[in-house]
């Protein structure tokens, strides 16, 4: 359990003069002061008036929001972080210091200040890189998290399960988990999928803003992209089937609503939203419908609140008010055991008032608490729910112990293109341009026939 004092990676300052009175506030407070000392008793009184003071000045609610993160682990569902890495250093983490980096929104003392104790970073790359380099891009993104790990032992410790994050949390470590963020990084593999789950995997989001040749995205429901499966093909099962046989968390931000909705029916473990929020107060097609939030809830499954602007007001500004709005829907629709955080930091461009960075989580519980969440409600949705989750599904993968993988492999029909071979597919003639003669060489075949 993590031992954080009120003021442990905050300047003492926060709670004293210059930040509580502001600078004319000095000036009378010191002059209070220095009266005082001349006086019979000064030094008494002056104690009794700082005892006085403080007591006036003190948060109760702040106090026991973190009383409250120091009993619960905080876990954040999305962290792009890792592109920021890639964006401005080129993945040259030696280059990067993220003690001191003020380019992003994620920095080490900002994620101490914001008591974080678990973030499921993002292996995100983007849909251009679909049918091409996905799939080593994505496990450049995979590698940069461990190497963070790796840089930085005393903050972070790479987490694999949810015991771990308990673990991480008793060391006063951030545990770190990977969310890959779009089904195109598995190039319709199951293969890949299962091999991004050794490498540490522990969520995949069904599809980014695009579609894969087996799942349709959030596009299609705005009109924007056509819908390519009307939901999810048969391999986009097979797909929810595999990561519920080797205990990786399914995804549905960023899908259609079709998509959600299947996946629901078809998934025998809880899902997520890694970072999405309540479509009823803000109508974005990002956003969760109520009807899905109630089959969430049926599925004992988590919405992981994100902070983005446009998906918090459906406009380019927002405040911390307007992002506890969403928390209350959620719980007021489906209750406080499906809520939680996923801020969706570094992957934004537009982040609302008092929510400036992750050092701004304790200020939400506070306005949570300030609406009247009890504590049991707030450290739900702080990390139990998500805890809760990870372990069902984690019980849902030891049930099928002794089930094969499977290997039947997307129809080639379904993902041919240019850039992709077809070995394996033909055991006679796999090479990717015999895909194309072979019907050419039947027709000679057939003609030469005629002729003899």
């Amino acid at each position: 359990m993590l031992n954080y004092s009120p003021f442990e990676g905050t300047d003492l300052a926060e709670r004293g003069t210059e930040r509580t009175l502001g600078r004319q506030g000095q000036v009378r407070f010191g002059w209070a002061r220095s009266s005082m000392a001349g006086m019979t008793g000064g030094p008494v009184l002056w104690w009794g008036l700082c005892a006085l003071w403080l007591c006036c000045t003190a948060d109760p609610l702040k106090d026991r929001a973190l009383r409250l993160m120091a009993e619960t682990p905080l876990i954040d569902g999305h962290n792009d972080l890792p592109w920021q890495m890639r964006k401005q250093f080129n993945n040259q983490l030696n280059k990067a210091d993220l003690n001191s980096i003020q380019t992003t929104h994620t920095n080490i003392p900002k994620i101490k200040e914001g008591r974080l104790a678990a973030q499921f970073w993002a292996a995100y790359v983007p849909c251009d890189t679909q049918y091409k380099d996905a799939v080593r891009q994505t496990l450049e993104q995979i590698d940069i998290v461990h190497r963070m790990c790796q840089k930085y032992p005393k903050s972070f410790m790479f987490a694999r399960s949810s015991q771990d994050i308990m673990e991480a949390f008793a060391q006063n470590k951030t545990a770190s988990l990977i969310g890959v963020e779009g089904g195109h990084s598995i190039d319709s593999s199951l293969g890949t999928l299962r091999t991004m789950y050794q490498l540490g995997v522990r969520y995949l989001t069904l599809t980014h803003s695009c579609n894969t040749p087996w799942a349709d995205n959030w596009l299609v429901d705005t009109g924007s992209d056509p819908p390519v499966n009307n939901g999810l093909s048969k391999f986009g099962i097979q797909v929810i089937h595999e990561m519920n046989r080797i205990g990786m968390m399914l995804d549905l931000a960023h899908v259609s609503e079709k998509v959600m909705d299947q996946a629901l029916n078809q998934s025998c473990a809880p899902v997520i939203f890694s970072h999405s929020s309540a479509y009823a107060v803000c109508p974005h097609k990002r956003n969760v419908p109520d009807h899905i939030l109630q089959k969430v809830k049926e599925k004992n499954g988590i919405v992981m609140v994100n902070f983005y602007n446009d998906y918090v007001t459906c406009s380019q500004t927002a405040n911390l008010s307007q992002v506890a709005d969403h928390f209350d829907h959620i719980k007021r629709v489906a209750g406080s055991s499906i809520i939680g955080f996923g801020g969706d930091y570094d992957g934004v461009t537009r982040v609302p008032q008092g929510l400036e960075d992750v050092s701004k989580y304790p200020d939400l519980v506070v306005e949570l608490l300030r609406r009247g969440w009890s504590d049991s409600d707030v450290k739900a949705a702080l990390g139990e729910n998500l805890l809760r989750v990870f372990r069902e599904v984690e019980r849902v993968r030891d049930t099928f112990t002794s089930s094969l993988p499977d290997d039947v492999p997307i129809p080639y029909e379904e993902v041919q293109n240019p850039c992709r071979t077809s070995y394996g597919y033909d055991p006679v003639e796999s090479a990717g341009t015999m895909v194309y003669l072979r019907p050419l060489l039947l027709c000679l075949t057939t003609l030469l026939s005629w002729c003899y």
